[in-house]
């Protein structure tokens, strides 16, 4: 199966949050999107891998992602070496994405900074002809998507350009509350963190609120980007 766009996430939810909403305008677009989770979130201060597997199918039907898959990488552990690097190569040829959306350059939990240049350096070494790959028993051909796309996350990271998400905000924020185990709940019982406070739940809401002022629309998702993004005319630019 070909795709247009393949996002890819450190842990389940990392899509979501940090660009359910381009997703969302992209799929309405007519293109083809797919995510690819590297961890299934076992270190997650609340729910259980059990858990977080079934939030994650929920939100991937609420999207309308036409696949998603975990690679069942260790939480926390991972490491940016030729066996991790593989197994991404692996979904890169697979899916033969031409856009891939991955985790920001650098944040506060570390999987974040590693995923991103984990999926990075794999996009590269995806299009070297001699790195021989094969899934499913059948060999795997060459290629490299056209270009590498870093959403933002915890961090307040300056984007190298926004995508104007107005009117896929409801449906985004609906999305990551699929992962109800995960973020604000005033009956939980269990152990607080960072994302699960009251405060995380509505910058999502600001935030992209604030993007979409700075660049004249009611709400946008930032990204930055490894090199420059060429465009056919001033008109392309808005």
């Amino acid at each position: 199966m070909k795709l247009d766009i393949l996002a890819f996430g450190a842990h389940p939810d990392d899509v979501e949050l940090g660009c359910a909403g381009t997703i969302l305008k992209e799929i309405s677009l007519g293109k083809k999107v797919g995510i690819v989770d590297l961890t299934r979130g076992e270190l997650g201060t609340r729910g259980s891998v059990a858990i977080r597997d079934q939030e994650a199918n929920a939100a991937a039907k609420i999207l309308g992602v036409v696949a998603r898959e975990n690679l069942e990488m260790r939480d926390g552990f991972f490491v940016n070496d030729e066996k991790h690097q593989l197994e991404i190569i692996k979904m890169i040829r697979k899916y033969q994405p031409e856009i891939v959306l991955c985790n920001a350059i650098d944040d506060r939990h570390i999987d974040h900074g590693k995923g991103s240049k984990l999926v990075s350096n794999a996009c590269f070494l995806s299009g070297l002809m001699k790195i021989e790959t094969e899934l499913d028993g059948e060999q795997q051909k060459a290629w490299r998507p056209k270009i590498v796309y870093h959403y933002i996350q915890w961090k307040n990271i300056e984007p190298d350009f926004v995508v104007d998400i107005t009117g896929f905000t409801d449906k985004k924020i609906e999305a990551i509350l699929a992962y109800s185990s995960q973020f604000y709940d005033p009956n939980s019982k269990e152990a607080e963190s960072p994302i699960t406070s009251k405060n995380f739940l509505e910058s999502l809401n600001y935030r992209s609120r604030d993007l979409g002022r700075l660049s004249g629309v009611e709400h946008a998702e930032g990204f930055t980007v490894e090199r420059y993004v060429a465009v056919n005319s001033l008109s392309d630019l808005k």
